[in-house]
């Protein structure tokens, strides 16, 4: 008998945490590595939330809080789901975690019994099929290509469903695409998922408030109620708020899906840390005035970057329309050679070629489940982005 558990062959460390650690020690090595695979942004968290974590520490507010979220946070993001997202939850009704990967984690750890099927448009996040396997469910990846702006189809989405089918897990915008799905096209899944009622739906709308070009935010519980009793709404503070290493995520959902979330976080984590409670509260409820300009810096860097990729002889790009990451087609120079006489036969390849030759970290398209494309992450200086899109065009010259 060995020591580790069967159940860890299916999964696999994550690739962009991954990548990312491989490029901290090239630079611990005195490499001049830049990376952009991290989602992480490069936003100091507003000093209104910091000032209410060191308040709440002042305070004595360091115990241990009821498993799920205190009172007043629950309170807090009730609120927030009412004011910008026109969602009536009661606190039984909310639950608050360690991130919204922990949310993820919890719900489908909870519901999934052996078999379960998870319908998973891809490109997509690259824990949420590993987390389906932990749960002892079947991922349904489902191909979303780029000639349909990489989302997910109602055809699709009818061909994917089967009786095995639990739950359907939506990201708008899209880590790793900034695709958006409008109010009408999440009314034409909504159509569907209402001709099969086992199906649940679990939106991860972290995203929610870096847009660009203008448009408006939709979930798919506001845009069809029907599915209101069997959607978690997912969400939390990491990306917008620049809340990453704070961890906590929130969602809202059924009464008896987050009784059952509840239970499983209580056996494992127990409650989020107090203080990043108390720092989340100011985050939804004090100003919010700074989002909309961070969300136009993104704009700017996506604009600039897509002006650079695209004069990349053997790249192109489709315009991201929000969250922070470009996934650029790399299909042409699929079969070049390296200069050291290598041929790059996939993304996996090219990935590596360039962290290699041009000391630039990016994700490999493979480790979102559609390729050949690679994610570039533009939460980093405009600079950084100048010049490893630079140190890229040069990579991809010296090809053969």
């Amino acid at each position: 008998m060995g020591l580790i558990a069967p159940r860890l062959d299916v999964i696999k460390p994550s690739p962009s945490m991954a990548i990312t650690a491989q490029a901290m020690e090239m630079r611990a090595a005195g490499i001049d590595v830049i990376s952009l695979s991290a989602g992480e942004p490069d936003f100091p968290t507003p000093p209104h939330i910091v000032a209410a974590a060191y308040e709440a520490m002042r305070n004595g507010e360091t115990r241990y809080t009821a498993v799920d979220g205190t009172a007043a946070l629950k309170k807090a993001v009730a609120g927030k789901f009412r004011r910008e997202n026109g969602l009536d939850y009661a606190a039984s009704q909310i639950t608050v975690a360690g991130g919204a990967k922990q949310i993820i984690y919890n719900a489908l750890l909870a519901t999934l019994a052996p078999g379960d099927e998870v319908v998973v448009p891809a490109p997509c996040w690259v824990s949420y099929t590993d987390i389906v396997r932990l749960g002892e469910g079947t991922p349904v990846v489902v191909p979303c290509p780029e000639a349909e702006g990489f989302k997910l189809t109602p055809h699709a989405l009818r061909s994917a469903i089967t009786e095995r089918t639990k739950w359907l897990i939506l990201n708008t915008p899209s880590n790793p695409t900034g695709a958006v799905y409008s109010r009408e096209e999440l009314a034409g899944l909504a159509e569907v998922l209402l001709e099969h009622p086992r199906v649940h739906v679990l939106t991860d709308d972290i995203y929610e408030h870096i847009l660009f070009d203008g448009r408006t935010f939709h979930t798919i519980a506001a845009v069809e109620p029907r599915l209101k009793e069997r959607t978690l709404t997912v969400n939390g503070v990491s990306k917008a708020y620049a809340m990453t290493g704070w961890r906590i995520g929130y969602a809202g959902g059924p009464e008896p899906l987050i009784r059952a979330m509840a239970t499983v976080q209580s056996q494992s984590t127990s409650n989020p840390s107090s203080i990043s409670q108390a720092a989340t509260i100011a985050a939804l409820e004090g100003p919010q005035d700074f989002l909309h300009p961070r969300a136009l810096e993104f704009q700017a860097r996506r604009d600039r970057a897509l002006e650079l990729l695209r004069v990349i002889p053997g790249l192109t790009c489709r315009t991201p329309q929000g969250a922070f990451y470009l996934y650029p087609n790399c299909s042409a120079l699929i079969g070049c050679r390296r200069p050291d006489g290598v041929t790059i036969r996939s993304d996996d390849d090219f990935s590596l070629y360039l962290l290699d030759r041009a000391c630039v970290a990016v994700v490999q398209g493979s480790a979102y489940d559609l390729s050949p494309h690679f994610r570039i992450s533009i939460a980093a200086s405009m600079d950084q982005i100048e010049k490893a899109i630079g140190r890229i065009a040069e990579a991809v010259e010296a090809l053969g």
